[in-house]
């Protein structure tokens, strides 16, 4: 016998001793609880949104705390994106994108910041802390009085100043993509 087939003939036999593993072999189904553990998705529409409240009040000493090393104190000048200005600039040969001059949807802010800020502890802030970066940061883009209060009702009936700056492409409209032919 060659050594190839001496080979072949090996791997077969290592092949047939071991038993595939499929999906259902290990594991279990996930709890209820584990899955709202990872059910944090926020919509345009606020569903989604938790419970809790922030102020803009708060939201500046929360944003000093650990947000202002990457995006500057009042949301310019850090080494990380520009949060505030821009407004009015989308249309010229500079656009300035930022939360107040880009973002279509307030609920947006909170779902980013709930999931990935700060950057060097993602998740870490509690539902009253996002509520408040996002109330201080509507704030700085003038979106927002100083004496705001945000929380799941009043977050989603901010109306943002490039609402309807966006334009769906016809190819991606859900009717055609989700036809039955």
């Amino acid at each position: 016998m060659s050594s190839t087939s001496k080979a072949l003939l090996t791997g077969a036999l290592a092949l047939a001793l071991v038993s595939p593993v499929l999906a259902y072999d290990f594991g279990r189904p996930a709890t209820p609880d584990e899955i709202a553990l990872w059910d944090i998705d926020v919509r345009p529409d606020g569903k989604g949104l938790p419970p809790g409240s922030g102020t803009v009040t708060r939201g500046q000493q929360v944003f000093a705390d650990n947000c202002a090393a990457c995006h500057g104190d009042n949301g310019v000048g850090g080494i990380k994106d520009r949060l505030v200005g821009g407004q009015g600039t989308l249309a010229s040969d500079a656009p300035v994108k930022t939360v107040g001059s880009f973002w279509p949807y307030a609920t947006t802010l909170f779902d980013y910041i709930h999931r990935a800020m700060p950057y060097q502890a993602p998740g870490s802030l509690g539902n009253d802390d996002t509520y408040a970066v996002a109330a201080y940061i509507l704030h700085l883009n003038g979106i927002l009085p100083a004496d705001a209060k945000l929380d799941r009702d009043s977050l989603p009936k901010i109306r943002m100043p490039n609402r309807d700056g966006f334009v769906p492409e016809p190819e991606f409209d859900p009717a055609k993509l989700f036809r039955k032919k």
